[in-house]
């Protein structure tokens, strides 16, 4: 107990010590032994002896044993004369209002040139958890400009609906068209947009930067990119850097956010190069056990915050390896996440762009976003109509293949019509064609009027007298 009068005890601050206790480098992981009270997450700066120095992250601390994993090339670490000094501190990003058009590397240094962020706030990147019972349930209908994802999969202010592709699919070009159309519906409203980009090439980064100025689309976003000659441990922090300046804009400055992180399949391939050099049991396919919980930790800081008025909305994009939908990280991504947009390949051999797929594709907030007051009254029974219409002139299509067109009926015949014209007019569209939702409802309504009354089951029949674009043609 301190006497009357007595100066108050102070506790001297940590002064970081350089360790020279390297034991092993194991690909992108080092293991530093005698190391005191290192704590999970904690950053550290390695001092190599030609005098660079590098970032890294606690992975791993048990008996004195430290596992770092290094943001860079572990080439040229000499366990023997490089130092690492552990900083006490997790890892932080500048924010402020000057993020704004400006295009940072994975770790959030200034990639454009410019000068770096200087802030007196520095916010954790991994975030806090949103407590479930703070969520406010999403209802705003956010406009991206694509027919099929406005119509029939229809993203909402505070979901997470990620983009399901393949190698060699234009999800890239699909990415920067939301990005440059994306907009509220309320234009009163500040909205602003979070690119991430993790492993891709340098042809794709030009590209995305291109489009973003020459559109003007780079003034409302920040832009983070790791490209794939940067460190891979760098696409382990990016979704973070971005998720971290998302919520800065979101909840301090009351901006809607979207963000887009592309490709979230490099995300994990890097997670799971971390696994094999920790040698931790693998999981299926060689990901680490814990793919599931690690993904969550990104898709769920998505969302709106009672009592705030801004929102984080996600659109995740991700290529399937060899298309296959049971692959690990579609998989569990679908388990997360609030539905999928399906990017196919079959539709793509067509000449069709965007080439969506609405029958596998699903919205499962779409009914918070649409209807009277958000987009129109009739939204909800032409979206049902189209699916229906074109599933069945879809099943028609195989049919007419076996047995040939001339054999089915004249009302087989307008559905088979009717999914042709869906593609060509509905699916397809320019890469600079911004539809807005009255306008891709018109071309849906174009479509389906070709089918008589009694097929259209899905739509309230006051709905077709004032909508309906014309009256039905059947020939025998």
């Amino acid at each position: 107990m301190a006497t009357k009068g007595a100066a108050p005890s102070t506790t001297p601050p940590t002064v970081p010590v350089d360790y020279r206790t390297i034991d092993r480098v194991a690909g992108p992981l080092i293991f530093v032994q005698d190391v005191a009270n290192a704590a999970y997450g904690e950053i550290v700066e390695i001092g190599l002896p030609s005098g660079d120095r590098r970032q890294g992250q606690v992975l791993d601390s048990r008996k004195g044993l430290a596992i770092v994993q290094v943001f860079g090339p572990t080439m040229g670490i000499n366990v023997e004369a490089t130092s690492v000094k552990f900083l006490g501190e997790v890892a932080k990003l500048p924010v402020s209002d000057e993020m704004l058009g400006r295009v940072f590397d994975g770790l959030g240094q200034p990639r454009d040139g410019g000068p770096k962020i200087v802030s007196e706030t520095e916010l954790e990147i991994v975030g806090n958890a949103m407590n479930p019972y703070s969520r406010e349930e999403p209802s705003e209908f956010i406009q991206t400009g694509i027919s099929t994802i406005d119509v029939n999969n229809t993203l909402v202010r505070g979901q997470k609906l990620p983009i399901f592709s393949g190698a060699g699919l234009p999800h890239n070009q699909v990415a920067a068209q939301i990005v440059r159309q994306a907009k509220l519906r309320n234009s009163s409203e500040g909205f602003a947009v979070i690119f991430a980009a993790m492993g891709i090439t340098s042809e794709e980064a030009n590209f995305f930067l291109k489009e973003f100025e020459t559109t003007g689309a780079l003034e409302r976003a920040v832009v983070f990119l790791n490209l794939s000659s940067d460190p891979s441990m760098e696409r382990v922090v990016t979704p973070r850097m971005a998720l971290t300046a998302a919520e800065f804009l979101a909840y301090e400055r009351d901006l809607h956010v979207l963000v887009v992180l592309t490709d979230m399949t490099n995300y994990c391939e890097a997670l799971r190069e971390v696994a094999a050099a920790r040698e931790e049991v693998p999981g299926r396919r060689g990901y680490p056990g814990y793919l599931y919980t690690d993904l969550a930790t990104i898709y769920e800081r998505a969302g709106k915050i009672h009592g705030r008025k801004g929102s984080i909305t996600q659109l995740p994009i991700l290529t399937m390896p060899a298309d296959d939908v049971t692959h690990p990280i579609p998989d569990l991504t679908g388990y997360i996440t609030e539905g999928q947009v399906y990017v196919s390949r079959e539709l793509q051999r067509k000449g069709i762009y965007p080439p969506i797929d609405v029958l596998p594709s699903l919205s499962r907030l779409m009914n918070q976003g649409i209807g009277k007051d958000r987009t129109r009254e009739d939204h909800r029974g032409v979206a049902d109509q189209l699916f229906a219409s074109y599933a069945t002139g879809r099943d028609q299509r195989a049919l007419s293949a076996i047995v040939g067109e001339e054999a089915l009926s004249a009302t087989d015949r307008i559905y088979l019509k009717v999914a042709d014209r869906f593609e060509k007019e509905f699916v397809n569209q320019r890469v600079d064609e911004d539809r807005g939702i009255d306008e891709s409802l018109s071309i849906a309504w174009n479509i389906i009027s070709d089918l008589p009354d009694a097929e259209l089951k899905r739509i309230k029949p006051e709905f077709i007298a004032k909508y309906r674009a014309h009256p039905p043609t059947i020939e025998s």
